[in-house]
């Protein structure tokens, strides 16, 4: 394995334009898979039905409440990686960057994270 020192020397040639485009992100939408979930995040957040600062209004409390201390635990662990994500995304959304693979991929994650939940449990509103 080559040592990672001599792999940057070799790369010393790189111009600033080369520097530039580097750190333009990638566009790509969101997959239609994806599409509908999305919408119903951002309607939730526009609405003030969920609060990316606040993750238990993402609870749909009724499920909740009838876990048992084991699902309890394990949604309230997601939670907070879940808040996270949805500020992350949120913040993208604001900045005007809908296009970009970075949204396309955190939706992705956001996704999983609730979906190992809700697999065995309704647990979230969106």
């Amino acid at each position: 394995m080559p040592d990672i020192h001599d792999a940057i020397a070799e790369h010393t040639d790189v111009s600033a334009a080369d520097h530039k485009q580097a750190g333009t992100p990638v566009s790509g939408q969101v997959g239609n898979d994806h599409k509908d979930f999305l919408e119903t995040l951002f309607k939730l957040l526009d609405e003030g039905g969920i609060d990316p600062i606040d993750p238990q209004t993402f609870l749909n409390e009724d499920v909740y409440a009838s876990l048992d201390e084991e699902w309890q635990d394990k949604v309230d662990l997601s939670l907070s990686n879940m808040a996270t994500q949805i500020r992350l995304i949120d913040g993208l959304r604001q900045s005007g960057d809908n296009d970009s693979i970075h949204l396309h991929t955190m939706v992705e994650q956001l996704w999983d994270m609730k979906q190992r939940i809700e697999e065995h449990h309704d647990a979230f509103k969106f």
